[in-house]
């Protein structure tokens, strides 16, 4: 196997690799420094211009006629609302600092909404991008209503106006969803060539997700590395993520196989755009309680790796 053909394979496994390498080598080696401190603001500034174009070029495969809601599209939105609910419930009981805090961590991966990135996995395991993308349309005005709800309940001290934490959600939504949804659609009823041409360009947009997992790994790196948390506390920020990815991935697929969409509906519960979730937390939240979501990411991308093996190894995700 050629090198070419080794990084194809295993594209994934190594933009987290890469994102690991790139974050000690320009920030522990002392000679390196000055190159990381111009590159990586840079590269985070790249970040929302990549995830445009990956969406684009995505969104440009879509089966126009395929996109409607679907029950599983509303149950899911219902289960997220249901343990979010929960959550809060369980942090008002809390007197607990460390139990508040990972509970807050907990609730602020669950609440988040589905990843930008989810239609392009989505498509690499062979799930509708359509039925995903109504999903995420779905999931984030529902987002946009119960952040403003749930976040005066889990910090008594946020002060969040309901129809200014709306409108800053909504207008995230449609920069980062929607505009590139309306520009695809254009394209494929006035460019049909060029959306053509997109098309059969299979992984453009699986290989600029990568490239922004590599960026999104180094900072989450930087964020667990320079906590000050540690111990026990950090533990449980570290590993309850995982056992909740583990949770949203297989209720997602459970709801979604009784209706043929298993790996969307996995995707779409437990692939989470977890750079939301950090800004939410350390904005209205405890900020050491942006440790979980971080940790989420890896987590979430180790799952993801996985599935994306066994498709590749025997050529269908059964669940």
């Amino acid at each position: 196997m050629n090198l070419i053909a080794f990084l194809k394979k295993w594209t994934l496994p190594f933009a987290i690799a890469n994102g690991t390498a790139g974050y000690f080598l320009f920030s522990q080696i002392e000679f390196l420094q000055p190159i990381g401190n111009i590159a990586g603001p840079i590269l985070v500034g790249l970040l929302p211009y990549v995830i445009f174009l990956m969406l684009y070029i995505t969104f440009c495969k879509i089966n126009v006629n395929d996109m409607q809601p679907r029950p599983w599209h509303f149950i899911l939105q219902g289960v997220r609302i249901l343990l979010s609910a929960l959550l809060v419930y369980l942090i008002s009981l809390s007197s607990d600092c460390t139990t508040r805090l990972v509970l807050q961590g907990v609730f602020i991966c669950v609440i988040c909404p589905t990843a930008a990135a989810a239609p392009v996995i989505t498509e690499k395991l062979g799930g509708s991008i359509s039925s995903l993308t109504i999903y995420m349309l779905l999931a984030n005005v529902v987002t946009a209503i119960i952040i403003p709800l749930f976040f005066p309940m889990v910090e008594k001290n946020v002060e969040m106006s309901f129809f200014i934490a709306f409108l800053a959600i909504l207008k995230r939504i449609t920069l980062v969803l929607v505009v590139p949804l309306a520009l695809a659609l254009l394209t494929r009823r006035f460019l049909p060539q060029l959306c053509q041409y997109i098309q059969r360009k299979k992984d453009w947009a699986f290989y600029l997700w990568a490239f922004n997992l590599s960026i999104v790994i180094g900072l989450t790196l930087k964020t667990i590395l320079h906590t000050q948390l540690s111990g026990t506390v950090l533990a449980l920020l570290l590993i309850a993520p995982l056992i909740v990815a583990v949770v949203l991935f297989s209720i997602g697929k459970a709801v979604g196989y009784r209706y043929g969409e298993s790996i969307g509906a996995g995707q779409a519960l437990g692939q989470k755009n977890t750079i939301v979730g950090i800004w939410l937390t350390i904005a209205f939240l405890n900020p050491a309680a942006s440790i979980a979501p971080c940790a989420y990411v890896i987590w979430q991308n180790l799952i993801n790796a996985w599935q994306l093996w066994y498709k590749e190894k025997y050529g269908i995700l059964k669940w």
